[in-house]
């Protein structure tokens, strides 16, 4: 991944934030949809540049397999995808991404969940905790 395209990534990243903060003002309603406008084109510049660099960095069989994955589960193909990306830009990546390679980081992010997933166990006291019917019996009584 070349520097020009970081530069543009973190380019584009500022001026979406810029208009974030900017937007906050009031005005007429024509301000809000040219905004909606402006929001949704950072948008898909920004989802064409991830495009961009994932190509650079994954093999075509491997972006075949993201692209499979995107389809069953769209958080982990994301999740996988910022965690590629993070690598090219720290430079830790030293060749194309393998569908191998990407089998392995899915394991070993399906680990990390695991680990990280917690487990809620519920033990129920058996018998002794519902009303039978003496228990009835003896508020009839009362009334």
């Amino acid at each position: 991944m070349s520097d020009a395209d970081l530069d543009e990534i973190r380019k584009a990243r500022l001026q979406q934030l810029r208009q974030q903060q900017g937007g906050g003002g009031g005005g007429s309603g024509g301000e809000g949809s040219e905004q909606e406008a402006r929001q949704t084109n950072c948008r898909q510049q920004e989802a064409a540049q991830r495009a961009s660099i994932l190509t650079q960095i994954l093999t075509p069989e491997a972006a075949d397999r993201l692209g499979r994955i995107r389809l069953v589960k769209e958080s982990r193909a994301a999740d996988i995808e910022n965690r590629l990306i993070m690598l090219a830009r720290t430079q830790q990546l030293r060749s194309k991404v393998t569908e191998e390679q990407l089998k392995e980081l899915l394991g070993a992010v399906a680990e990390q969940q695991e680990k990280e997933e917690t487990k809620i166990v519920v033990n129920r006291r058996g018998g002794g905790g519902g009303w039978d019917d003496d228990d009835l019996d003896d508020l009839l009584k009362d009334v």
